[in-house]
């Protein structure tokens, strides 16, 4: 739930469009950040980096440049589109609708340095944090999207998707 810095629409949809990344280390570790609801922090969970498109860009230059300004990583390989999926969210006292689509990236920058984020991202976010595919399993913590687990492992286990698996719809 980052990337706020463009508040608007999609074009024609309704929805928000937005670029999310599954950032993997040479580990295999995958990359999430920890937000929570500005005006509830006990209302917190873990996603992955990304948001909205601004401007022409396309969803691979979003998702590169949402990764650059969330954690600071630049050396990325961007790889396949993975998976799509619409969501709709209460956040920060407004209703979000969003058509997310995630690419898998893989790194060897480990070290994070979020110093490009939106000023909404620096009252919700509290940091980030490498997981690995065991320790996503038994997390306790709410993870967006919420089947983040097993579509981990799954992709760890059989490679990306010949065409890009359709979520189910998540409404919060």
């Amino acid at each position: 739930m980052s990337g706020f810095g463009d508040l608007g629409s999609g074009s024609g949809s309704g929805l928000r469009k937005v670029a999310r990344v599954v950032l993997l280390d040479p580990r295999d570790r995958i990359l999430l950040m920890h937000g929570y609801e500005p005006a509830n922090p006990a209302d917190s969970w873990w996603f992955t980096p990304g948001g909205g498109l601004e401007g022409a860009e396309t969803r691979e230059e979003a998702a590169l440049r949402e990764l650059a300004e969330e954690t600071g990583i630049t050396d990325v390989e961007l790889g396949p589109l993975l998976w799509r999926r619409t969501c709709s969210f209460p956040f920060d006292g407004r209703r979000w609708e969003q058509d997310e689509w995630y690419f898998l990236a893989r790194t060897e920058q480990t070290g994070t340095a979020p110093l490009g984020l939106t000023e909404l991202e620096r009252r919700s976010v509290t940091g980030l944090r490498w997981w690995t595919s065991a320790e996503l399993s038994s997390a306790r913590e709410t993870v967006y999207p919420t089947r983040l687990a097993e579509l981990l492992r799954t992709l760890l286990d059989e490679g990306p998707p010949h065409t890009p698996v359709v979520l189910a719809p998540e409404i919060a």
